[in-house]
């Protein structure tokens, strides 16, 4: 099995102008216990076309157990409730996607 089967797609819609402070919340509170528990994310990014105001991070996972446990794990660290705190004025929705690697043939042997 892949390092990365199963990817944790989250996309947060955070309220107009206050992208920089929930970016500064998230890296002060929440990623030391993300870190801790699910490790290093495999990218994140801001929209820039489309719609806007979007956060999007992706974890990925080497299957669905793994994925489970480490979030169970993370949702009872004494720390996270801050995060949950701080962050709920500044995010207006949250989009999260489950999505599994597929093997194409054509991609076998390519650098990634």
């Amino acid at each position: 099995m892949t390092e990365h089967a199963i990817v944790d797609l989250r996309v947060y819609t955070i309220r107009l102008r206050k992208m920089a402070e929930f970016i500064e919340v998230f890296d002060r509170l929440a990623m030391p216990v993300q870190l801790k528990y699910l490790g290093r994310p495999l990218g994140m990014f801001t929209s820039a076309v489309g719609p806007l105001n979007q956060i999007v991070h992706l974890w990925g996972f080497p299957d669905m157990g793994e994925f489970e446990r480490r979030h169970a794990a993370r949702d009872k660290d004494p720390d996270w409730p801050a995060y949950l705190q701080a962050s709920k004025h500044l995010i207006v929705a949250q989009e999260n996607r489950l999505i599994r690697r597929i093997e194409l043939p054509s991609l076998s042997g390519l650098a990634t």
